[in-house]
């Protein structure tokens, strides 16, 4: 049988193709992973912001994810969008036990600025996901609501990127630091040590699917047998390039350039 590294995207949908299980869908593709998306909302959404949302039931989510793991087992999981308690629940319970490493994106806000989150599924998503996960990628806004922290300094970060890991059970956490000023510079904890990942800043509104992408690209190198601290160096690099090789694409934040490390806006717009 073909060990091909298989990766299992839990998520909410995007209709214009720049986030969610469509953007994880293209980085496994990218990163030389099989792609495979359970859907949990559907999110009428585009590039100017979210229109309106509708949350499967929690039935519909158990099973596509049972199909899933019945046939495929996945080498890692990656979850975005899980809107409810419910579902939280549901996604802890079927994956709790299986000792598959998860990647967790905590998406709580789009990039436009809309909730994709109840409120209350925050402290049930720390609780119940959190402890099973391998890696946790919030950007500054995500991690100020989980810690509590206000993130003003590099200190503020590598504090809040402890309190993930050693409070909430998490192996490793990456502060992103995106929204910050300066290099985008994300700050890492993992076996009690802190390190730094950065590249150059790109000056651009194209930054939809950002975070989508980045956990994505570090699901698939860990599926291809990366280490933590190679998955997410890697997962930088290529993150950093979808961002700088923007497409333009959409009248508002456009998707990030999936293609960033093989081709060139110039070499796609090639005949």
């Amino acid at each position: 049988m073909n060990d091909i590294p298989s990766v299992l995207s839990i998520a909410g949908t995007d209709p214009s193709g720049g986030a969610g299980i469509h953007a994880d869908l293209k980085t496994f593709q990218e990163c030389r992973a099989y792609g495979m998306a359970v859907v949990t909302s559907v999110v009428a959404q585009n590039t100017e912001g979210v229109r309106n949302v509708w949350h499967l039931p929690v039935e519909a989510l158990e099973e596509q994810i049972k199909a899933v793991l019945e046939d495929i087992e996945p080498r890692v999981v990656k979850t975005g969008m899980i809107a409810t308690p419910a579902m939280i629940e549901k996604t802890a319970d079927l994956l709790d036990g299986t000792n598959i490493p998860l990647v967790i994106d905590p998406v709580m806000v789009a990039t436009s600025g809309d909730s994709l989150m109840e409120d209350e599924s925050t402290s049930l998503m720390k609780k119940r996901l959190f402890p099973l996960a391998e890696v946790v990628t919030p950007n500054m806004a995500e991690t100020e609501l989980l810690t509590g922290i206000t993130i003003r300094s590099r200190e503020d970060g590598e504090k809040a990127a402890r309190v993930i890991v050693e409070d909430m059970g998490v192996t490793a956490a990456v502060v992103k630091g995106g929204h910050a000023d300066g290099d985008a510079e994300d700050i890492i904890y993992y076996n009690g040590e802190l390190d730094v990942v950065r590249a150059p800043r790109t000056e651009t509104k194209h930054t939809h699917g950002t975070g989508c992408t980045f956990s994505a690209a570090i699901a698939a190198y860990l599926a291809r047998g990366e280490d933590v601290k190679g998955a997410i160096q890697k997962s930088k690099d290529f993150i950093s390039h979808a961002i700088s090789e923007t497409l333009g694409i959409g009248r508002g934040n456009g998707p990030v350039n999936h293609w960033g490390l093989r081709l060139t806006i110039e070499e796609l717009l090639k005949k």
